[in-house]
């Protein structure tokens, strides 16, 4: 999921080559369109990074804040950060490569330590974030609380369920499956945890396999939250050699007995996202991820 705006200049007319120029400093040499929101610019001294343009400030400052919230932990890779304002994000290009199994191990390895650098809360900020932040182009509030059962239900789920019902896409008369999960998430969530550093959208599409064999994470919705959420979206959407990234974890980190079962769980939070964005296909696989939970 992202949040990009379908244009790349900003409302003042600059352009993503003078803007990477202006927030680091160097001059722009060249540029490359990637897509509406994404341009590969090189700049003086031959260093190349990638320009996105945000919707808004809010999704700005929340992505540059997570990415330098989670390379703090000296854990996963991420691409550094070298500029950023209301509209502009300037990071590093990626130079990508096939998957490995090798690189599957070790990020697993390294996921396992950034879960564990910690947060101060279920739902925390990163440090310079907006509370009010995104993940993809939906809005996101990181209000925070102690106890994740209820802080998952009051912050996560539920939010989404109510917009998916205000716009038809959830029929009021499914939602109480997901009602129901919600209520009965004590008994649910398996073993109390501490709250996790999480990417927090750590689907398919923003784990990049490096040419150099190491995995970075791009395009972040960090928060404190439940370890098992990042490892359920990763599955969610598939993810090459998923099983040997949860070897490398559990080397580290071993999960709590029943996580299995809990998938459908966390996966309820990025389904009812979906659902919200894209409609009806994806309510139906929130629906049937609750009665899975609830069958047991």
């Amino acid at each position: 999921m992202h949040a990009t705006s379908s244009t790349s200049a900003g409302a003042d007319g600059e352009g993503p080559a003078a803007a990477a120029a202006r927030l680091t400093g160097r001059a722009a040499t060249g540029e490359r369109r990637l897509s509406g929101a994404l341009t590969e610019v090189t700049l003086d001294g031959g260093l190349t990074v990638m320009v996105k343009r945000g919707d808004g400030a809010g999704a700005v400052r929340a992505e540059a804040a997570g990415l330098r919230w989670l390379a703090d932990a000296g854990a996963v890779r991420l691409p550094a950060v070298h500029g950023d304002d209301e509209r502009w994000l300037v990071v590093d290009l990626v130079a990508q490569g096939p998957p490995s199994a090798r690189a599957a191990v070790r990020f697993g390895r390294d996921l396992a330590a950034l879960h564990g650098a910690g947060a101060p809360a279920f739902g925390a900020p990163p440090p310079g974030g907006p509370r009010d932040a995104y993940i993809g182009r939906a809005p996101m509030r990181n209000a925070t609380g102690s106890d994740w059962p209820r802080w998952y239900a009051e912050h996560r789920v539920l939010p989404y369920l109510r917009r998916a019902v205000d716009a038809g896409t959830v029929r009021a008369a499914e939602a109480t499956d997901v009602e129901r999960v919600c209520e009965r998430l004590p008994e649910l969530a398996g073993p109390a945890e501490p709250p996790a550093r999480l990417h927090g959208d750590l689907w398919n599409g923003n784990v990049l396999w490096g040419a150099d064999g190491q995995v970075r994470l791009i395009d972040p919705a960090a928060h404190g939250g439940h370890r098992e959420t990042d490892l359920a979206m990763l599955r969610l959407f598939g993810c090459p050699h998923l099983e040997a990234v949860l070897d490398g974890y559990r080397q580290v980190a071993p999960l709590a007995e029943g996580w299995a079962g809990r998938v459908g769980v966390h996966q309820l939070f990025p389904l009812l996202v979906h659902a919200v964005l894209f409609g009806r296909g994806y309510a139906e696989q929130a629906l049937e991820a609750a009665r899975r939970a609830l069958t047991g």
